[in-house]
């Protein structure tokens, strides 16, 4: 590799989080609370060139490690980017992150008169096969575009 490749310090423990779509980043950052984060470091690139997708975005936190939770929220955002887990520096895992077939607590129902929007009770969402571009709300069978749908 080429010093000029280097474009993002290594991280000792801590998670990748890479080929997140740059008009993303932001939205990645604020919906994993990155801003919050007061005891490690971060680390981002934006817009960086990718082979495989033109431009991409990445994050690097040091000491974090992401729950199914948060990783199911980080999919509705930007689903298929890849997570690296590095210890001692080291990658010692490398997943993708992928839509559930079912979405709990993390979407709302864009149907004003859902029972969701109008009772103290958590969402619940199934991901249309094949597709995987639009969810359809348990309680009152609304679809909405997964890439329109506001979070809780």
């Amino acid at each position: 590799m080429k010093k000029e490749d280097i474009l993002v310090a290594a991280i000792k423990n801590g998670t990748v989080i890479d080929h997140i779509p740059s008009a993303k980043l932001f939205e990645v950052v604020a919906l994993l609370g990155l801003e919050h984060i007061r005891d490690s470091k971060i680390m981002v690139g934006y817009n960086l060139d990718s082979k495989k997708m033109g431009h991409k975005s990445l994050i690097k936190i040091s000491d974090k490690f992401f729950t199914d939770e948060e990783l199911n929220r980080l999919a509705i955002v930007a689903p298929n980017v890849s997570l690296s887990i590095i210890r001692d520096y080291e990658l010692v895992e490398k997943k993708q992150v992928a839509l559930p077939a079912e979405i709990n607590g993390i979407v709302r129902c864009n149907n004003p008169k859902c029972i969701t929007n109008n009772e103290p009770m958590q969402t619940r969402f199934s991901v249309c096969a094949p597709e995987h571009t639009h969810v359809r709300c348990h309680y009152c069978e609304k679809e909405q575009e997964l890439s329109k749908v506001k979070l809780v």
